[in-house]
């Protein structure tokens, strides 16, 4: 959801800076029949609290943002906190000493409210979402609220892409193909001329490629041969890495963007196959678990556009049962280990705080908005090898799904 041009995100951002109001998040809050939502945090523990409030904040003590439905937004702190808020406008400060002020301002502020947005998902069913403690719900809970999930509010006011981070993310889908591409030359060039090449190898020539482009470095990339590929997780080694010779199957997961806390990752997955010469033809069994593979993230934006065209809404653990279950139907059930996608929305971390594409590890049931991103990469892991092909995906509003990374129809060989 975009409003001129700006995200929700964005926009509360700047409603601190300069001085606008909050008609927009009070307007969801109203569509959705909640009263308040009341932001909770105690020394950082509620990323969404410093997501709505820009700027360094360290705080000792508890404290607590509360938007009404109606009214100006007031946000509570510890006296001795209160000089981390001095710059805020927009929304009215108030200060409290000790516990019972605390649970005063919570039986005022409250008392007259019926439903009250937090950051909780009933039985623990998003975690992404279950961020505020069970004492703190039971506190508001015992004031005669009903506590229901803020999940969807949020990912429309912290998930979504201004035009601004959709610009900025396609030129890092564009220097992130490129990088991917430069990998697998690199491997297929040290192999024609006999050099010695290891996953450790082509990983740091990802990573230097990366701070060339001005993409921002964090986690390094994955480079896995054979089983190493069937790890989702795994982690080169850089003391003992594998060495990398014809016959391999390699893996490569890459994902970088631009520095700015707006700005999107690109996350993508390949994988090639080392012929030992020009005649080679990837393994029959490499081959039908790529073609799976290929099959199921598919099916995922089949359906993500079919919904989209027919104007019917679809939620998460939609995609991902479409996407999983060709590779359920294929025989492959047992070596899946992760959901088919995650959120790709503003902020440090790769892994957004919109919905993900999960009907396996959580029962994702929020929709997929326009305004908002997300991967696709459903993987097939064995003890000899894996195969995940990973794409990024935007909901234009004018659009729908749009990917906006490069797409691998054929294994690479190298």
């Amino acid at each position: 959801m975009q409003i001129a041009g700006l995200s929700f995100c964005t926009r509360l951002q700047q409603a601190y800076l300069l001085g606008m109001n909050w008609n927009h998040v009070q307007s969801l809050l109203r569509q959705h029949k909640i009263d308040a939502w009341l932001v909770y945090d105690f020394r950082g523990s509620n990323s969404v609290f410093s997501l709505l409030l820009p700027g360094k904040r360290v705080t000792t003590r508890r404290a607590a943002l509360l938007i009404p439905a109606h009214g100006t937004p007031t946000l509570l702190c510890q006296g001795l906190d209160s000089n981390q808020f001095e710059h805020l406008q927009g929304v009215q400060k108030e200060h409290y000493l000790g516990w019972r002020d605390l649970h005063a301002w919570l039986s005022n502020k409250l008392g007259s409210s019926k439903r009250v947005a937090m950051e909780y998902a009933p039985g623990c069913t998003l975690p992404v979402v279950s961020i505020v403690d069970a004492g703190i719900v039971d506190l508001v809970r015992a004031i005669g609220v009903e506590v229901v999930s803020s999940a969807d509010v949020l990912q429309m006011c912290v998930a979504t892409w201004s035009d601004a981070a959709l610009e900025t993310h396609m030129k890092a889908s564009r220097e992130v193909a490129r990088i991917k591409d430069d990998a697998f030359d690199y491997i297929r060039a040290s192999l024609k001329k006999g050099e010695r090449i290891t996953e450790y190898m082509v990983q740091q020539r990802i990573v230097e490629n990366f701070r060339a482009a001005g993409l921002e470095v964090g986690e390094p990339p994955i480079v896995a041969a054979n089983g190493h590929a069937g790890d989702p997780h795994f982690e080169v080694s850089a003391s003992n890495p594998s060495v990398i010779v014809p016959g391999d199957w390699i893996l490569i997961d890459l994902w970088s963007r631009y520095p700015g806390f707006e700005n999107i990752y690109s996350d993508i997955t390949w994988v090639g196959y080392c012929t030992k010469n020009a005649s080679d033809t990837v393994p029959t069994k490499h081959r039908e678990v790529f073609e799976t593979v290929r099959a199921s993230r598919d099916a995922a934006v089949n359906l993500a556009k079919q919904r989209w065209n027919a104007k019917q809404s679809v939620q998460g653990w939609e995609l991902d049962d479409a996407s999983r279950n060709v590779i359920v139907h294929a025989g492959f059930e047992r070596f899946v280990k992760h959901r088919t996608g995650h959120s790709l929305s503003p902020g440090p971390r790769v892994h957004g705080l919109g919905v993900n594409l999960d009907n396996l590890e959580t029962h994702d049931t929020r929709e997929v908005l326009p305004g908002l991103g997300y991967t696709i990469e459903p993987g097939i892991y064995m003890p000899e090898l894996g195969v995940r092909l990973e794409i990024n995906v935007y909901t234009d509003a004018a659009k729908g799904p749009v990917i906006t990374s490069c797409v691998q129809d054929e294994v690479v060989m190298c």
